[in-house]
């Protein structure tokens, strides 16, 4: 859909790829609206978002302003720091409390840039939501699905954060960067002055400062974390963790142990507030559950799939089985096994390029030792 007349909102971050984005929507005879949503729950947040390049700190509003009246635009600043608290934040704190490790980027989107800010959008008349994310949306083939397919640029697909979109919300949304590499967006912003156009990638986890988790969650919560023991398999005490939402499923560093070889975090209870550790060969496993599924290229899954599967946005995938197990639940088998699978992450499937679906790790089957493996041939 293009031309002159179809209204569109832009989410604009302050950063080079939702500007570009805005630019050549524009440039495609889209009647372009620019939005920048408030999220960080307080001005002191914000500040510190700025501090540690955050996408939504308080100078997100300023470069924002200043890219949409380069490109003769209207620029508005939406408060959605209620939706963001509620939807994100607390989740992210809740899930780590739980000994989860959440990825707040996939909330964000499910519920802010997709939800609220298109529910903005038709507000304002807009038919259309877009924003600077590296991934393409097809109308499969001129059948009834909207498909999302991966990006260009490989190496910066973002479509392991974007699974959990609808029809409805693939429907209404563009992703303009979808067929273009970062280097080529970086061009364009030159080419176009863009006042963005050398300004660094923002950190992942936007309201997280130097990624110091167990500090965000003390300072946000006002919980002071419960220390515990750190135990092996054979549930031996070897030392004292600082809280497990200070943890995460193959962790290595700052576990304060003393050991011959490394030792990994390998599960974490949080009933008994023990961290268990072991040796690599026991971080990898072979099987995992998931729960809150979303399909894309497929209404439901009847059977047994093969597909690629990510447990990890920077991991590798992997090739795997998919089978219904329960309600809105699969059993996900590997060919290989995979290292570090943690509950609250996401799982996505891929069909070469096309996302199948996903949904989020509820926990790993069965571990089995990789030196056996090998060993075995």
């Amino acid at each position: 859909m293009t031309g002159s007349y179809v209204k569109v909102v832009v989410a604009m971050s302050g950063g080079v790829d939702s500007s570009v984005a805005a630019a050549l929507l524009k440039e495609q005879g889209y009647e372009v609206i620019g939005i920048t949503m408030q999220l960080q729950p307080s001005d002191r947040l914000a500040e510190v978002a700025d501090r540690f390049g955050g996408c939504c700190g308080l100078g997100a509003v300023a470069d924002a302003k200043r890219v949409a009246y380069g490109l003769d635009i209207p620029h508005y600043v939406v408060n959605f720091r209620d939706v963001f608290e509620r939807y994100v934040i607390a989740d992210f704190c809740r899930e780590y409390s739980l000994g989860r490790t959440p990825n707040p980027c996939i909330r964000c989107n499910q519920f802010v840039k997709f939800d609220a800010l298109l529910k903005k959008a038709r507000e304002l008349g807009a038919s259309l939501v877009a924003t600077g994310h590296y991934a393409r949306i097809e109308n499969g083939n001129g059948k009834s699905r909207y498909l999302l397919k991966k990006s260009a640029d490989r190496r910066k697909d973002q479509t392991y954060v974007l699974y959990v979109m609808t029809q409805e919300q693939l429907h209404s949304s563009l992703f303009p960067l979808g067929s273009l590499t970062k280097e080529e967006v970086r061009r364009i912003a030159e080419q176009l002055e863009l006042p963005v156009a050398g300004k660094p990638e923002s950190q992942e986890i936007c309201f997280v400062p130097d990624n110091n988790y167990a500090g965000f969650l003390k300072e946000y919560t006002g919980a002071v974390a419960a220390p515990g023991l750190i135990v092996d398999q054979q549930g031996n005490v070897l030392g004292r963790h600082r809280g497990i939402a200070s943890y995460t499923i193959g962790q290595r560093k700052r576990l304060g142990i003393a050991n011959r070889e490394p030792l990994y975090v390998v599960a974490i209870d949080q009933e008994k507030n023990t961290i268990t550790v072991g040796g690599k060969e026991e971080v990898y496993a072979t099987e995992l559950t998931a729960c809150k599924l979303n399909w894309i290229s497929v209404g439901k899954l009847e059977g047994t799939l093969k597909v690629k599967a990510k447990i990890r946005y920077l991991h590798p995938e992997a090739e795997a089985t998919v089978t219904p197990s329960g309600e809105n639940e699969v059993r996900v088998r590997f060919k290989e096994p995979q290292m570090a699978i943690a509950p609250g992450q996401a799982i996505v499937f891929y069909d070469g390029d096309t996302v199948v679906g996903g949904g989020s790790i509820t926990g790993h089957v069965r571990t089995i030792r990789t030196h056996e493996k090998e060993e075995g041939g």
